[in-house]
């Protein structure tokens, strides 16, 4: 049974919401983390730790990774998706961008999937109660935006739109990972950031010579949670939610990272929070509803054939 044709449980919504809230942190710890330790190497720290976390678990468990080239391809794809490009585009663009607009941007994720899924993979019905969903939710975001955020929205352009590019990739992400609904998660989740770790640190190594490198002990605590938390926990629960709530469902949880984000960054970081971001909470928590609940009656959908 398709993703979009069945009633999601209570169990996989509260997932959806807890991958919502880790992401939703890694902005922060982003925002500390590259105070003392340069981007590539966070990024590359960021993918070797949370893959050979995930490495002791898959052995725990019994299992072991695919050793034919062709699924390994395929883990470089989506690495280069859902870690490599959008991890060091949002480190990048943080080092001008507050945490709390890094967020909003990237709440974009299910717009840029609606749109790639209706205008080219076509794998799932778009029906209008999913675009309404992502129109409300586009609404609520640009309430937390508020009208200071625009009035800046000059300033940092190059980080402005490499958190958009980066928003793009997670759609693109999301997409791709619907080829290994046959694994077990774990293994595109240990994977894809395994290949992720080995792109990226021969970067580091050449860039930053992070053996230079003296970074603080906030920094190195922010990269953990990083890695531990908003990667590894994270990517588990991502591949889990692509199999049951399918991709345009699961990029709904950008819409609810985005007030969860910048709740922290205002709590951490002093960021400050706009009233308005009491409605678009609303606003985002209908679109995320309407996301992922199927319609009732077929003829509404706007499934390409």
């Amino acid at each position: 049974m398709a993703p979009s044709s069945f009633r999601p449980p209570v169990f996989e919504l509260a997932l959806l919401a807890l991958l919502a809230t880790l992401w939703g942190a890694s902005y922060t710890f982003i925002k500390i983390g590259i105070e003392t330790i340069p981007p590539v190497t966070l990024i590359a720290a960021r993918t070797l730790i949370a893959g050979s976390l995930l490495l002791v678990v898959l052995h725990l468990r019994g299992l072991r990774l695919p050793r034919d080239g062709a699924t390994w391809r395929s883990f470089a794809v989506q690495a280069c998706l859902n870690s490599v490009a959008p991890f060091t585009l949002i480190v990048w663009a943080e080092q001008s961008v507050d945490a709390g607009l890094a967020v909003i941007l990237n709440a974009m994720t299910p717009v840029f999937t609606f749109l790639i899924t209706w205008a080219w993979s076509r794998h799932e019905a778009t029906t209008f109660r999913k675009f309404a969903g992502v129109m409300i939710g586009l609404l609520g975001t640009c309430a937390i935006v508020g009208t200071q955020a625009l009035t800046h929205a000059g300033q940092a352009l190059a980080g402005q739109l490499a958190v958009v590019l980066a928003t793009i990739c997670y759609a693109g992400a999301a997409i791709f990972g619907r080829n290994f609904k046959s694994l077990d998660p774990i293994m595109p989740a240990t994977g894809s950031l395994i290949s992720g770790a080995v792109i990226l640190l021969p970067l580091s190594l050449v860039l930053d010579r992070p053996w230079t490198l003296a970074p603080s002990g906030a920094s190195l605590l922010a990269l953990i949670g990083l890695a531990v938390f908003s990667t590894a926990c994270a990517f588990l629960i991502y591949f889990r939610l692509i199999h049951t709530l399918g991709s345009l469902g699961t990029t709904a949880q950008g819409y609810l990272r985005a007030p969860i984000g910048i709740a922290i960054g205002a709590s951490v970081l002093g960021e400050r929070l706009d009233s308005s971001a009491w409605f678009g909470l609303l606003c985002i928590l209908a679109g995320i509803l309407l996301m992922t609940l199927p319609s009732r009656g077929h003829p509404s959908a706007m499934r390409a054939t």
